[in-house]
């Protein structure tokens, strides 16, 4: 009964084996999952970062040689090559090894460029034409070719011919190319073009304007009757090129004079082109004397403008005399600020006005004042043509200028001048 007893015991201690085994099996269990965990967080604590934060964060755009065309930051297989492609791989070089957990690189490690790419981005000039290119020559150069723009003002075309059965004389306007940009805002012009037929200046047309272009097409005709064949040879055309302004005066492109003389109109119509030429406004004696007062008082700001006397004054009507007026205008950078006129004076070539203005000005200083005196001839039947004009400020020519520097160093003096008139 001995080993009965004994094999009993054995089964008996199966069950506490079983759960001593179980034991150690949860307890080894926790130690290898703990083991993992801690072996995964160093590892992740030790992973480099993605090369696309890298990419985004140091703003390169060379990749480095251990990621293949696949793992670059917007590569595409599709995309042809660009010149910075061409640069070889070992031009440029991201140790992603010495990058701190944040992904920045060391102060110490700066990415430089290898001499290959410093090469391949500037291009190296040939000794020969290094010595051929000299400062004074690209001076030269380049002051040419702004004079060149300056002076260029576009050409003109234009026809002219004579109707003999009307006896009349016709000039058409076919379009001008080229113009320089008259508003800096836009850098285009609105142009048109005024025509006087010389030396009479009897017969004042203009053209429509055209807005926002520098090759307008007016395609315009004029007639002109009762000049008779014999006197076309006698007469000039005189165009002006204008951009129109609505805020302030129209600005003058250029000009163009064509003589007649020597131009048979009896085979019929003839085309022409002209160069446009900068305006050269010409004082004439023919066009009569202004005499202005001017006071500048700088304690209240103001500028106390007298039209006293006009003399000399042209012929402008049939009679033989003129119905003068004067115009004040008064601009400030250009732009028109106010505007004063005095009375008609009828029927003589010496008026005298004794009107007195007075103008506010904006700013401190006369620098960027100028007034305008035009003095136009009264005509009810027909528009008001300007017989001469006159201009004072600081950039005025002669004794416009000369008057108003007196006035800017006597302020509070009222100073008289007589003015010879320009062309208006």
């Amino acid at each position: 009964m001995a080993p009965v007893s004994s094999s009993t015991e054995a089964f008996d201690e199966i069950p506490s084996m079983v759960g001593l085994i179980s034991a150690f099996g949860l307890v080894f269990t926790v130690s290898l999952f703990s083991w993992i965990c801690c072996q995964r967080k160093s590892t992740k604590s030790n992973k480099t970062p993605p090369y696309k934060f890298v990419h985004v964060l140091k703003g390169v755009d060379i990749y480095p040689e251990n990621l293949n065309s696949k793992k670059k930051f917007g590569a595409d297989e599709k995309t042809e090559l660009s010149p910075k492609s061409l640069v070889s791989k070992s031009s440029l070089h991201l140790d992603l090894e010495k990058r701190d957990l944040n992904g920045n690189f060391p102060k110490a490690n700066k990415v430089r460029s290898s001499p290959d790419l410093e090469d391949f981005s500037q291009p190296q000039i040939p000794e020969n034409e290094k010595e051929s290119i000299s400062p004074e020559s690209i001076k030269s150069s380049t002051s040419l070719s702004s004079v060149d723009r300056q002076d260029k003002l576009g050409t003109l075309f234009f026809s002219v011919e004579y109707n003999f059965e009307k006896k009349a004389f016709v000039v058409n306007i076919k379009e001008a190319r080229s113009l320089p940009a008259m508003d800096e805002q836009s850098m285009t012009s609105d142009p048109y073009i005024k025509m006087t037929i010389l030396p009479e200046k009897k017969h004042k047309v203009k053209t429509r304007v055209l807005r926002k272009t520098l090759d307008p097409a007016f395609d315009e005709t004029f007639t002109f009757y009762g000049i008779p064949y014999s006197q076309v040879q006698d007469l000039v055309l005189h165009f002006i090129i204008l951009s129109f302004d609505r805020f302030s005066r129209d600005d003058v492109i250029g000009e163009v004079h064509f003589p007649l003389s020597g131009i048979e109109l009896s085979d019929g119509r003839i085309l022409l082109n002209r160069e446009i030429n900068k305006r050269n406004i010409r004082k004439s004696a023919g066009r009569g004397e202004l005499l202005i007062s001017l006071c500048y008082q700088s304690t209240t700001n103001t500028l106390t403008v007298v039209v006293l006397k006009a003399r000399h004054l042209p012929k402008a009507d049939i009679s033989g005399l003129s119905d003068p007026y004067v115009k004040v205008n008064l601009y400030h950078a250009k732009k028109r600020i106010s505007k004063k006129k005095t009375h008609v004076k009828k029927c003589t070539p010496n008026a005298v006005f004794n009107e007195l203005f007075v103008f506010d000005i904006p700013c401190e200083g006369l620098e960027d004042i100028s007034v305008e005196f035009l003095v136009m001839d009264s005509d009810r039947g027909s528009r008001n043509e300007i017989i001469g004009r006159l201009i004072l400020g600081a950039s005025a020519d002669g004794t416009g200028g000369e008057h108003w520097k007196e006035i800017c160093e006597h302020p509070r003096r009222q100073i008289a001048k007589w003015h010879m008139l320009c062309d208006g």
